[in-house]
């Protein structure tokens, strides 16, 4: 009845697992007890839960990956520990077993369930309002989006502690990753959480182009949409266009584990090598899915800290473009000792060489943009100029590894692993965190403490270059990648230095921590002191901080690329409309989430092999779309009486903030 499930799943020989485990369900009981006592259920539920705000959306996406963070540097904190320990025979306290479940998991957690999650959380709060729309094309889709990627990070989550995750990295080469070397469930935890997670990603890919395409202010051309507009289109033609590559190569790899097919295997007519080119030509263009945001993001950021209009707006647009298309041509240089002819690798070493032109081409416009500004070192712009230093080293150690030659020396060495970091880290996750920082008063209302953020930024910083460059060196040096234990103690005390860099990191995060809950504590105090809760000082475009449900009383007519500027400089920013008229908005809906669930029951079901199960979650997604298309009643009007009381609450504020 329950297929391979039973007790035996649960790691009780493991006691790292087993305390992990016991903290996360004591702190998910204890805040569910704090909701139960506060009697914030049904508020939880009705204004949040099924929301179809796309403002709402984004928050609840960032939170999943904050979420996500946390448990991804706790496996990069196991593994670093354990390198830290493990020299010169000793073992350290990892099994082998456990180290390989805890970097698969790490690589698999941070590039789809963190990284994926923030950056779109950060399009759907901004994207909308930053093209004078109401809301996304498809605000049903936006819900099911998020819920679909909660399922697959919950079915990760899961796996901690009922049977065990992949040991074959996040990449799942095959064969590793076929039955006859994983006949555990490991994999299949893998395969259906980035399957479901996958199609929630492909989703969102089509409703941000179709928002982007279609649903833009009057008078926004392309060539005078925002930067962050720019990259986020471009973010979602990859993932249109990649992500579908990712649903085939693991759909197939399913039919090999559940039904003895031979697509990745060499018996039968299979060919192992074809699932790494189908993997990486999903992976390749997935990192600048993860980079593109983070360039919008700097964009904006040492445009408004310079005091000046962007540089080379123009050929920002362009260099962004070349790097969609060059995107694709140069998968192959993540396995370039598979054994293809010297011509194979010269062209794909060339290709990954002029893709970092483009890249260099923002980089020194964000360079001109600040040359001769008003900069202001604040926490985003802090996040920004360190970006920009540390991708730029990673950039030059990946056009080392472009090299054929010395990429057959130093491939799948600790180098690699400092590249990849020194370019994700900074280009991805310090640009989040740049715009985590910039756009936080626009999605809540107050600023976070100045103080606190840039404490984190140093100790990430400084955390970061301890953590990541001695892995340069240890790849000359020869020390393989993914190693639980090692005999040779003259790698030691870099590994030291890098376990260092993590607790360095670590102390960043809890800063991170502090920030948020001493800047709710000011807000509170402000509150309590003026009556008002909101501190007025980030108004931006014409909507007050959070906007309201719809963003816009009167959409905007926009004349200029900086059109929010060009509305000052006319006296007409925060000019009231002549007259207010009703407005349309989507209804929250419970069937996303409910799908979700679904989505979750189903690839746990799959995994363990509970037909049963997974044929009746089958049957309630079914059912519910085939509900949510028959429902009629999907929207709600905000008359023009509230739509002008918000308004007349919003120029209220604004005269408080003069105040």
């Amino acid at each position: 009845m329950f297929g391979k499930l039973s007790l035996s799943a649960i790691p009780y020989h493991e006691p790292i697992t087993i305390g992990a485990v016991a903290g996360a369900v004591l702190l998910g009981l204890a805040i569910m007890g704090l909701i139960t006592y506060y009697r914030k259920w049904t508020y939880l539920y009705k204004e949040w839960l099924t929301s179809l705000d796309h403002k709402k959306i984004g928050i609840m996406y960032i939170i999943l990956a904050l979420i996500m963070l946390l448990r991804g540097f706790s496996d990069a904190i196991l593994m670093r520990g354990q390198q830290a320990v493990a020299a010169g025979g000793a073992l350290g306290y990892l099994s082998p077993d456990h180290f390989n479940q805890i970097f698969s998991a790490h690589g698999s957690i941070m590039i789809v369930f963190m990284a994926m999650p923030f950056l779109v959380g950060l399009m759907n709060v901004v994207v909308p309002q930053q093209i004078g729309a109401r809301d996304v094309a498809f605000p049903f889709l936006n819900s099911l989006s998020l819920w679909l990627t909660a399922a697959g990070a919950l079915l990760i989550m899961v796996s901690l502690g009922v049977g065990e995750f992949s040991k074959a990295g996040w990449s799942g080469y095959t064969p590793l990753t076929e039955i006859e070397f994983s006949p555990d469930v490991g994999v299949d935890y893998w395969i259906w959480s980035f399957q479901i997670a996958g199609i929630g990603s492909t989703l969102t890919g089509i409703n941000f182009m179709v928002t982007i395409i279609k649903m833009r202010a009057p008078g926004m051309t392309l060539m005078r949409m925002p930067l962050f507009v720019w990259t986020s289109f471009f973010t979602m033609v990859l993932v249109v266009w990649a992500f579908p590559v990712l649903t085939a190569a693991l759909a197939m790899l399913t039919l090999d584990r559940y039904l003895g097919m031979h697509f990745f295997t060499n018996n039968l007519g299979g060919n192992l090598m074809m699932y790494v080119n189908l993997f990486w030509t999903w992976a390749h263009p997935e990192v600048y899915i993860l980079i593109f945001p983070a360039f919008g993001v700097f964009s904006e950021v040492t445009a408004t800290f310079s005091g000046k209009r962007l540089f080379g707006y123009t050929s920002m647009v362009w260099a962004t473009a070349a790097i969609t298309v060059l995107s694709f041509s140069v998968w192959m240089h993540h396995f370039f000792t598979m054994g293809a002819s010297a011509n194979v690798n010269l062209f794909f070493g060339i290709a990954t060489m002029l893709i970092g032109i483009p890249t260099g081409v923002k980089t020194f416009n964000w360079l001109f943009t600040m040359y001769r500004g008003r900069i202001r070192f604040t926490t985003p712009m802090l996040w920004t100029l360190g970006a920009i230093v540390t991708f730029a080293i990673g950039g030059t150690s990946g056009v080392l590894l472009s090299i054929p030659s010395a990429n057959y020396v130093i491939h799948n060495s600790l180098f690699v692993i400092g590249h990849f970091h020194n370019t994700i880290i900074p280009g991805t996750v310090f640009g989040l965190f740049a715009g985590y920082y910039y756009w936080f008063p626009k999605a809540v209302g107050f600023r976070l403490n100045e103080n606190w953020g840039k404490r984190a930024f140093w100790c990430w910083l400084i955390g970061f270059l301890l953590a990541f460059v001695p892995l340069y060196v240890l790849g000359f040096m020869g020390m393989p990648r993914r190693m639980a234990y090692y005999a040779t103690t003259a790698w030691h005390p870099y590994l030291l230095v890098a376990a260092l860099g993590v607790a360095v990191i670590s102390l960043g995060i809890l800063f991170q921590g502090i920030q948020l809950l001493v800047s709710i504590k000011e807000r509170t105090a402000l509150r309590d002191r003026t009556g008002d809760p909101w501190d007025g000082r980030t108004l931006e475009w014409m909507t007050s901080s959070p906007p309201p449900v719809y963003n816009f009383a009167k959409i905007p007519v926009v004349n200029e690329i900086d059109a929010f500027m060009d509305m000052k400089e006319k006296d007409i920013a925060y000019r009231r409309p002549d007259r207010y008229t009703d407005i349309e908005m989507p209804k929250n809906a419970p069937h996303g989430i409910i799908l979700g669930g679904l989505a979750f029951v189903f690839g746990f079901a799959m995994i363990w092999h509970i037909w049963w199960l997974a044929t009746l979650a089958a049957l309630g997604m079914l059912f519910t779309v085939i509900a949510r298309s028959m429902d009629d009643d999907i929207h709600y009007v905000i008359p023009a009486t509230e739509v002008e009381r918000i308004e007349n609450e919003r120029y209220r504020q604004m005269a408080f903030a003069e105040k």
